[in-house]
């Protein structure tokens, strides 16, 4: 019998205090056994400027290609610091959304669930700008659990 409910849990991150609270929940989930796999989706779709010249664009996705493999080692201390075993990966993807690709992982891991920190954004606002994790949410093929920033009384 598992130690843990969660054995896989796949958490997406990106440097946002909502990725910061959702990796949090990840970690207090995993505690007792679990592993967590914590992937960051860099998405180079919209870096196709016009106007900008190949060289520069590939020194401009260099930079990013980087600036992710930073968050994903300061995010992995941070885990291996609390104790839970733990694997990164990052993901370019050539064009689509990057919940499509935290999907696909969660498929191919095989992930038992998805923990994500959100903006908690209701009403007109997420109309406007839209929910990553309710993207997650609807595109996922195991159980997602979404963390707010703030709490609500």
């Amino acid at each position: 019998m598992p130690s843990t409910v969660y054995e896989h849990i796949l958490v997406p991150i990106d440097g946002s205090v909502q990725s910061g609270r959702g990796l949090d929940e990840a970690i207090r989930l995993a505690a007792a056994g679990g592993r967590i796999r914590l992937i960051h989706v860099i998405d180079r779709g919209p870096l196709a400027v016009p106007g900008i010249s190949a060289s520069r664009f590939d020194l401009l996705f260099e930079q990013i290609r980087e600036d992710g493999r930073l968050l994903l080692a300061s995010a992995e201390a941070h885990v291996r610091k609390a104790g839970v075993a733990v694997d990164v990966k990052l993901i370019e993807a050539p064009t689509g959304a990057p919940s499509d690709f935290i999907a696909q992982e969660a498929a191919q891991w095989p992930a038992d669930l998805i923990v994500c920190g959100t903006h908690a954004r209701g009403g007109l606002l997420r109309a406007l700008l839209g929910s990553d994790g309710e993207h997650i949410l609807r595109r996922s093929p195991v159980p997602v659990l979404l963390v707010p920033t703030h709490s609500t009384p």
